[in-house]
């Protein structure tokens, strides 16, 4: 279709139009080809200002004939003369000349319009109707929220924040270099909105985690009445290592050590899951809900299968980051 409304189009209009819009693509292309380094768009770039050059040449030799016309080749002598006679004699006298209609100058114009139009749409929705061939793989994001009804506890604690809230948090573009990984993405990213254990369901216990190749970054937030200080104290009795006390965004904090779980599920027939087995070494900074350390906390948690773990700052700026941005309800 393109095509044909191009060969419609008057030559004076059809080349002019063509050659902008083969320098444009030529260049365009060319640049792209240097910046990455492309050898193939380099020879496409190449093939279009190489065609715009000949239609210029055209026009140039087009612009030449019409400002020089060839003269007639001259007569010789009186063999000239009479042979015009003859020719006048035998030719019957022409009527009135009826004047060459001239084209339509504005039709010219807005056929160009149109052929202008077609062309940058066509550019346009060209990457959109185009297959791409993007196999960057992309960071996963927080599942969609369902709505699902709240346990009771949330109601009862009015500034709890829901496992999406955590969630959307926890997963920021810049939590890979938090930790130290700038080049890696997120594998897989959950939110649940759970209550702790062996209290009947009546302390909300919201998580998020963000999984990357090398390590695995868990935020979640207990809203119980337990305090920080009373929280070390009950770590010293504990098998929590590497122990520290610390103050993070104005709020008492500490940070510790211990061992995750391991457990084993069997898809086979009729076996059970192995025994639960102690699963590589995490490092936990807990934060307390607010200055006055009333009671609760946050938790930031890092682990790796390797075991390795990252600096104690890679915690704290995960802390600094995140925290501020969860949403804390209003106390009725």
């Amino acid at each position: 279709m393109l095509g044909f409304l191009l060969r419609l189009l008057p030559f004076w209009v059809r080349e002019p139009l063509l050659i902008a819009v083969g320098s444009v693509l030529g260049v365009r292309i060319m640049y792209l080809a240097v910046r990455d380094h492309d050898q193939v768009a380099a020879g496409l770039g190449a093939v279009f200002l190489v065609l715009t050059a000949i239609r210029v040449h055209v026009v140039l030799r087009a612009l030449r004939a019409r400002r020089n016309p060839g003269p007639a080749a001259p007569a010789d002598g009186a063999a000239a003369d009479a042979a015009a006679q003859t020719q006048a004699e035998a030719v019957p006298r022409p009527g009135p000349v009826t004047p060459q209609k001239e084209p339509n100058v504005w039709g010219q114009a807005i056929a160009a319009v149109v052929v202008v139009g077609a062309l940058a749409a066509a550019l346009w929705m060209a990457p959109r109707m185009l297959p791409s061939d993007d196999s960057t793989p992309q960071p996963a994001s927080c599942p969609a929220g369902e709505h699902k009804e709240l346990p009771k506890a949330y109601q009862e604690t009015p500034r709890a924040a829901t496992g999406d809230e955590l969630c959307k948090a926890l997963n920021r573009p810049d939590l890979a270099r938090l930790l130290g990984t700038p080049g890696e993405i997120a594998t897989t990213v959950s939110g649940t909105s759970n209550t702790a254990p062996l209290t009947d369901g009546k302390v909300a216990l919201p998580e998020a985690e963000v999984r990357f190749g090398t390590y695995t970054v868990n935020l979640s937030a207990t809203y119980n009445e337990l305090s920080t200080a009373q929280y070390v104290k009950m770590m010293k009795f504990g098998n929590e290592k590497d122990i520290k006390t610390l103050t993070v965004l104005g709020r008492p904090a500490v940070l510790y050590s211990d061992h995750t779980m391991a457990f084993k599920i069997s898809l086979g027939g009729g076996g059970s899951g192995g025994p639960v087995e102690q699963g590589p070494l995490a490092r936990t900074l807990s934060v307390a809900l607010d200055r006055v350390d009333r009671g609760g906390y946050y938790e930031v948690t890092v682990w790796s299968t390797s075991g390795a773990l990252p600096d104690d700052s890679a915690l704290l700026g995960i802390a600094e980051k995140v925290l501020p941005t969860i949403p804390e309800r209003a106390v009725r």
